[in-house]
């Protein structure tokens, strides 16, 4: 799924996957194992480059539901026949799924598109090189360097089809080609003249091969939280917290701000959005308070307030899944 123009990859994508080995000649050691899963697992998801943290956590996965290994270090050394590397890559890229369905990746796909949008319109791309050639223009002279087209790209962003330098060093030949370099001097014509063409070749580049960028947004679609509630002993834990911090309370309704209050302070530990992250977290907790801020059993016996809790949550899982919360870590 999408959100204005990010795409979530949940695992999704890896579960319709149905990964074979290519063509061994006996056995195959571990770490070479892991170099054909992670290589599948990729190929899936759009050449995307999988963070080392996400690969650790489905290995760790993997090795603790099986009985031959202890460790990450014995695994790499051990070597494999066909049908448990077979077994195990199908593990793996499973645990993979798994990892992405509790702590999906939110990512831009750039595939030349975005940049072919501007191009195709030549009113489009005349406003877009002239507010590229003002933003540059520091000084306001009506003049800026020809090594100001670099800093114009980086300026334009994923957000306008431009990847990272450092992910699409292909970017550094296209400006060479088009002698996008030095200290000559451009008007704006000149400079939307000269940027049009470096822009054609790169659309045309990533077209071919797509970049995929992974921002630092966390998604909070509930999954962590249905965890909590399946696993009673965890559940019950956050319970025994919830009433010692409410339990000299009586009255129903300020009982229950209390249990707000708690979760706003530590429901990100639960599986929910921090609470001051952005105006959809505040909707959010309005809408499942709102149902019950008439409920009196909450002051009744612990039973009691065991359910009470577990329907609260249960309707903050449910509001996740079918509106994840996106948390911007860089803000």
């Amino acid at each position: 799924m999408s959100e204005t123009g990010l795409t979530v990859l949940d695992g999704t994508h890896l579960r319709s996957l149905n990964p074979s080995l290519p063509e061994l000649n006996g056995a195959v050691s571990g770490s070479q194992l892991l170099e054909i899963a992670d290589s599948k697992a990729s190929s899936s998801l759009f050449g995307l480059s999988l963070p080392q943290n996400l690969k650790a956590s489905a290995l760790s996965r993997v090795i603790a539901g099986a009985e031959d290994h202890d460790d990450d270090v014995t695994f790499r050394q051990a070597e494999f026949d066909k049908d448990k590397a077979s077994k195990f890559l199908c593990d793996y890229i499973s645990a993979i799924a798994d990892e992405m369905k509790d702590d999906p990746l939110v990512v831009s796909i750039l595939d030349g598109n975005t940049l072919k949008m501007f191009l195709e319109d030549e009113d489009d791309y005349a406003m877009l090189a002239e507010n590229l050639f003002t933003d540059m223009d520091i000084e306001d002279k009506g003049k800026i360097c020809k090594s100001e087209i670099r800093n114009a790209l980086v300026h334009m962003g994923f957000e306008m089809g431009i990847p990272p330098f450092s992910e699409f060093p292909m970017l550094n030949d296209i400006l060479k080609k088009h002698r996008a370099e030095g200290e000559e001097e451009l008007g704006q014509a000149q400079f939307a003249e000269l940027l049009q063409p470096i822009l054609q070749e790169t659309a045309d580049a990533l077209s071919e091969k797509h970049v995929v960028v992974i921002h630092n947004i966390k998604v909070v679609n509930g999954s962590k939280l249905r965890k909590l509630l399946a696993d009673e002993k965890q559940f019950n834990d956050v319970v025994e917290r919830v009433l010692l911090e409410t339990k000299s309370e009586k009255d129903g309704l300020r009982k229950t701000k209390l249990i707000r209050s708690f979760l706003e302070k530590h429901g990100e530990d639960l599986g929910l959005p921090p609470s001051e992250s952005n105006e959809t977290v505040v909707i959010l907790y309005d809408a499942v308070f709102s149902e019950i801020k008439n409920e009196k059993s909450v002051v009744q016996a612990d039973n009691e307030f065991r359910e009470f809790m577990k329907d609260i949550l249960e309707t903050f899982a449910e509001q996740l899944e079918a509106n994840p919360v996106f948390c911007d870590l860089d803000n």
